[in-house]
């Protein structure tokens, strides 16, 4: 179980993943070795599951963002593990999300043009563990809070 001080180290990571040690400290109120120990606690819990860089969009030739909704035949945790484990092995999937409400996961796929969607669409989404339903749009604009 998290507590307050666990949330400000997560808030703060989320702003600077690269913020040292010694500012991390500072800034949650802890001393440096307490601070690292706690970090080290969610590492290995799994609460922080790694450190990423976030980069431009398309200025960068990155192509375009396709926003999946994806329904699947059923809600069980053996569905839910299956379909997660087969979406880590593809690194156009950037991110997920599980709902609740219509639809079961929210998608954010990385895809250089539509042909390279439809053939990520028919290679992967619709081979995905437990799929009954895909649906997609596109980004024609972006902005992402720092």
């Amino acid at each position: 179980m998290l507590d307050a001080v666990d949330r400000r180290i997560l808030n703060q990571l989320r702003l600077n993943a690269r913020i040292t040690n010694t500012a991390l400290a500072r800034e949650v109120g802890l001393s440096e070795s307490a601070c690292l120990r706690r970090l080290k606690i969610m590492e290995k819990s799994g609460v922080i599951r790694g450190y990423t860089a976030v980069v431009a969009g398309v200025d960068t030739d990155e192509g375009t963002v396709a926003i999946v909704q994806v329904e699947l035949l059923r809600q069980s945790e053996e569905y839910l593990s299956r379909f997660e484990a087969a979406m880590r092995k593809h690194a156009q999937i950037r991110e997920w999300y599980l709902l609740t409400g219509m639809g079961d996961y929210l998608l954010r796929v990385q895809i250089a043009d539509m042909e390279d969607y439809a053939t990520f669409h028919r290679e992967v989404l619709s081979r995905l563990p437990g799929v009954s339903r895909i649906t997609s749009s596109f980004a024609m604009r972006s902005h992402r809070k720092a």
